[in-house]
Order: C-alpha cells, then sequence, then structure tokens
C-alpha cells in the first residue's frame, strides 16, 4: 500500500512563508500590539528598581511611593489592555488561517486522483483529515501566536537588560549553553520522532477502519483473532512511537527548567557582588535580576510552544503533502470525432514487473453491449477501469473516437463514460442534493425524469418529505436497491454515452436484482455498455461476449457462437446452469 507523500522542510518552509505573506498586515498589527504590551511589563521592574535605589540612598517619600504606585497601575491597565486587543487580534487571525488551510485541504484531498486514493488506503487519509487536522488547528490558534509573542517579549525583554546595566546582564547568558545545545539535541530527534508517531495514528486508524467495515467477513471466515494481534501489533507501535517523544520531553523539560533557576540565581549572585563593590546601583541589579526572572516565562514558553510546533510541523508537513499530489490529466483535450471504445496492445501493471493486463486488443461500436465474463481475478475489473479512463495502460493504448481516454480531463471524460460499481454510496444531504452532486444545474424536471428513468420516481414520492428527505447515515434509511436506483439517477443526469458496469448489482438478492436490471434498461437504451458480468444471463442477452483469462481476451463473440465453440465460455455457462459436459 503506497502512502501520501509528506512534504519536506523546504516545502513546509514555503508554504508558511505563503500564509505569513497573505496576512502580512494582519501579522504586524498583532505583533505591534503585542510589542506595545511587552513594553509596558518592562515598566514594573524599572519602577521597582527605582524604588530600591531611592530606598537604598534614603531619599524614598510617601510622595514618591505614591507616584510610583501610580505608575505601576498605570503600566499595569496599559499592560492588560493591549493584551487583550493583542490577543483577540491573534486569536482571530489564527481562526482564519486554519479556516484557509482546512478547506485548502479538503479541496486537494476532494482533487485527489482515485487511484492514489485507492493505493493509499483509507487509514492515511482518516488519519490526516482528523489527527492531523486537529494537531494543525492547536499549533495555527494558539501556538504560532503564543511562540512569535514570547519570542518578541524576549527580545525586548533582553533589550532592556542590557540598557539598565550591560555588566549585569551578562550573567542572564549563563544559560543559554545549556538551552541552546539541549533544545538542538530535541529538535533533531524529536521532529522524526513525531513523524513516525503520526504515522503510527494513520496505521491504526486504517487497521481499526478496515476491521468495521469488514466485521462480517473476518467473522464469517473466523479471521478475528488474526485481526486482533494486527491491531494489537498497530497498537504496540502507537504505544513506543508515543513513548519515544515521552521520553525526549522528560529529558529536555528539566534541563530546561534547570537552566532558568540557574540563570537567575547566577544574574541576583553577581549582581548582588557588584552592587556590593559599588560597580552598580542596587537598583540597576535589582532591575535587572527583576528582568532576568520575567525573561524566564517569554523563554518558557519559547520552549514550551516548541514542543506544540513540532507536532504541528509534523502534521502541516503531512497536509501539504496531501497537497502536492497532482493530476496529471491535462486540463484540454481534443474532442473525439465518435463513440468507438478501442484497444490496442494493452498492457498494465499494478506493480512493475507484474502485468495484470496482457496484449488486449479490443474494438466497442457506438450502442453496442459487450459482456466481459470470467473467473475470479481474471483482470476483468481492471479492465473496466481502463475503458473508464481511470487507470492509464503501462503500454498500447485505451482510447474514443482516437482521444486517449487517461489524457482527457476528468469533467470531459465523464461526459463519455461512466463507471458503475456494486458499491454505492449515500451522501448525507437531501435526495435532491444527492442527485444533483451529479449535476448541480440539474431542474426539478430534469431530477424527476432521473428517477423515472431507473423506475425511482414512486418510492421517492413516498418518503417523508419527497425530494427533501434527508438521507445518510443521519437520515432516512434506504434499502441497498434503493440506494443504487439513486447512482443509476445520477447516471442519466450526467448522460454518457457509455457505460461500464463492473457487477453492479452484485451485492443485491437476485430478486431485487433483477428488478434493478429491469429499471436499468432504461438508463442502458442507446448507450454502449460494457458489463463486467458473474450473473451469465447478462452475457447471454449482449450483443458480444469477452472471456477474460490470465490478464488477455481468450474468447471474444456471440452467446451462440461461443457456446458451439465448445471453449472456456461454453464450460462457464454449462456450470452456470448446472448443465453436464459435453464429454459426460
Amino acid at each position: 500500500m503506497a502512502a501520501l507523500p509528506i512534504a519536506d522542510r523546504p516545502e513546509v518552509i514555503a508554504e508558511a512563508k505563503l500564509l505569513i505573506s497573505a496576512h502580512r498586515w494582519a501579522f504586524i498589527k498583532m505583533l505591534f500590539f503585542y510589542a506595545g504590551a511587552a513594553v509596558s511589563a518592562l515598566f514594573g521592574p524599572w519602577i521597582l528598581g527605582n524604588l530600591t535605589n531611592e530606598a537604598a540612598h534614603h531619599q524614598l517619600t510617601g510622595h514618591k511611593v505614591t507616584v510610583m504606585v501610580c505608575q505601576l497601575a498605570v503600566a499595569s491597565v496599559i499592560y492588560t489592555a493591549l493584551t487583550f486587543f493583542a490577543r483577540r487580534r491573534s486569536y482571530v487571525l489564527g481562526e482564519q488561517i486554519f479556516a484557509e488551510l482546512r478547506e485548502n485541504f479538503i479541496s486537494s484531498v476532494l482533487n485527489l486522483p482515485l487511484i492514489v486514493v485507492e493505493r493509499a488506503g483509507t487509514g492515511d487519509l482518516l488519519s490526516r483529515t482528523t489527527t492531523d487536522v486537529e494537531s494543525i488547528s492547536r499549533t495555527v490558534r494558539f501556538a504560532v501566536p503564543e511562540w512569535l509573542v514570547a519570542l518578541l517579549q524576549a527580545v525586548l525583554t533582553f533589550g532592556a537588560m542590557l540598557l539598565v546595566s550591560p555588566l549585569v546582564a551578562v550573567a542572564g547568558l549563563v544559560s543559554t549553553p545549556f538551552l541552546f545545545f539541549s533544545t538542538r539535541w530535541y529538535l533533531r530527534y524529536a521532529t522524526p520522532g513525531y513523524r513516525r508517531e503520526r504515522m503510527s495514528y494513520a496505521t491504526l486508524a486504517g487497521t481499526m477502519s478496515e476491521t468495521i467495515e469488514g466485521a462480517r467477513t473476518m467473522d464469517a471466515l473466523q479471521l478475528g483473532q488474526r485481526q486482533a494481534t494486527r491491531i494489537d501489533a498497530n497498537v504496540r507501535e502507537s504505544f513506543f512511537s508515543e513513548m519515544y517523544t515521552l521520553l525526549m520531553r522528560m529529558n529536555w523539560f528539566p534541563i530546561v527548567e534547570s537552566a532558568f533557576s540557574f540563570a537567575v540565581a547566577c544574574t541576583l549572585a553577581w549582581g548582588g557582588w557588584l552592587a556590593i563593590h559599588h560597580h552598580v546601583s542596587i537598583g540597576a541589579a535589582t532591575t535587572v535580576t527583576l528582568y532576568v526572572v520575567q525573561l524566564n516565562d517569554p523563554l518558557d514558553r519559547i520552549i514550551a510552544w516548541l514542543d506544540e510546533l513540532q507536532m504541528g510541523a509534523a502534521a502541516f508537513a503531512r497536509l501539504i503533502g496531501v497537497s502536492s499530489v497532482r493530476d496529471d490529466r491535462p486540463t484540454t483535450s481534443a474532442e473525439p470525432s465518435n463513440e468507438v471504445i478501442t484497444l490496442s496492445d494493452v498492457h498494465y501493471a499494478y506493480r512493475a514487473g507484474h502485468d495484470v493486463i496482457v496484449g488486449v486488443d479490443l474494438v466497442v461500436q457506438p450502442g453496442e453491449r459487450l459482456a466481459m465474463v470470467g473467473p475470479s481475478g481474471a483482470g476483468k475489473s481492471t479492465l473496466g477501469r481502463l475503458i473508464a479512463g481511470i487507470d492509464r495502460p503501462r503500454t498500447g493504448s485505451v482510447s474514443v473516437g482516437g482521444v486517449e481516454l487517461a489524457d482527457m480531463p476528468l469533467d470531459t471524460l465523464r461526459q463519455h463514460v461512466a463507471l458503475v460499481t456494486q458499491e454505492h454510496h449515500i451522501f448525507i444531504g437531501s435526495v435532491h442534493d444527492n442527485l444533483a452532486l451529479a449535476k448541480p444545474s440539474a431542474t426539478d424536471e430534469e431530477i424527476r425524469h432521473a428517477l423515472e428513468s431507473v423506475d425511482a420516481w414512486e418510492w421517492t414520492q413516498s418518503l417523508p418529505d419527497g425530494l427533501a428527505t434527508e438521507l445518510g447515515t443521519t437520515g432516512h434509511p434506504l434499502s441497498p436497491a434503493q440506494a443504487q436506483q439513486l447512482a443509476l439517477a445520477r447516471l442519466v443526469l450526467i448522460d454518457p454515452h457509455t457505460l461500464v458496469l463492473d457487477e453492479a448489482t452484485a451485492l443485491l438478492d437476485p430478486r431485487a436484482a433483477r428488478h434493478l436490471e429491469r429499471s436499468m434498461s432504461a438508463v442502458l437504451t442507446g448507450r454502449t455498455v460494457i458489463a463486467i458480468a458473474h450473473r451469465l444471463h447478462t452475457a447471454h442477452d449482449a450483443d458480444r461476449v469477452a472471456v477474460v483469462d490470465g490478464g488477455t481476451i481468450v474468447e471474444l463473440g456471440t452467446h451462440d457462437e461461443l457456446l458451439a465453440r465448445d471453449g472456456q465460455y461454453a464450460s462457464l455457462w454449462r456450470s452456470w446452469r448446472n448443465e453436464p459436459s459435453v464429454e459426460s
């Protein structure tokens, strides 16, 4: 299973720069308010330093104390007001950026080529749309603003320390080597650890999703224990990946906290010694020491949010990775000259060196009904996907009217060829919404015609709210046959000239299947139909039958012609009809 790509560091940085550039002025305004708040916070230690000097020189009076207290109060009010407006702007900006990220990600997911989604599996995509989106949400809304603000406060506070007394301020740098080397070590090993953690979540989500969806099959085949073992292995991998990142934090955080405390102690001791020997005033020593204490808060937030930023960066890289997947189909294409489907020496492989389709040549005329039959795993569905333009042949050509199907834009392709499988999906929304997905501009009359064409108008009108009835997992339940009828009604709205039916009624009971096939007759009239069949009455009713085995067409002809040849098709027919073989 091929996982979806993960963006590398340069791609993540480039995307982050684009986001910041798009909101440049909002960032500047936010940082302006935070800078004002940070500056107002510097007045407290400075005022207390002056108070200490006045007291040390026995010049402190009641009036001076009153003035200084008022100054402290004003500084606190200004700090509170500026912080309020700054945080409000940062949260609004965070919500705007996150909304854009989420919309861009959903757009990228919806534009993913079907073959990429199928090869990646649901687990990886599900993990990115849930766990990674939630992680990036916290990062954008809180981590990035808090980290930038803390960085700004740290720079301004250190600048104030240098202005008051560079001699005392130098002691505050004693913890820098500890912080630098421990943080460098942490970042070196934490980033791959968080990526491994995210990938373990994706694997576990995929396994759980497959287990829930295939619960009945696993129970019937007694595969429960094997699946439980697989889930245990996934949980174990997730556990150890989380333990790794947890141990990293457990080693890093104590070093950081100790470095902060050591810086305060050194500054206090060094400032006190300088003050005793009259190299600096006691007020300057006090002010710088208070600045170091105050500096610990933004530094602590820088370090703490750095951990969150690592997790957010790992999630961001996975989201950007989805956006980097490009559909290689062109945006423009020549219009087919006719509706003839032509396969010429087609080879196809899911893995290099293992062709599952080998040298297929086939011409399907407009309006013809071709049935493809053969044993399971013979390559019928793969051929259907190639004819539907979903996959591109490794070598050879699959074209309609002289234009390669795999080179046609999806919107154009679906006007010519559509694939109908046994899998169908009812989206959350009304009946009308489910049908309008195929053609948003469809009128009520067109939707009624589509439903009448598949014999579904009567039962849709009997629903509680008619076409306005809510469907999906939280809405009105539909039978499999009804859901498939809605899928066919969508086809009527799209109106392609060629339909590839990949066992479209295989999941229905025989009675419902026959009823649905009668409903389908109106849809199929006048269209080219390529039916991948396991019920051979479909082959009996077709204009021609292609027998697929070993990835190639071994027999091709009408039902009667193939019976007369007494080959593989005749054997399949007799087996399906429970008739004795000719030899017996």
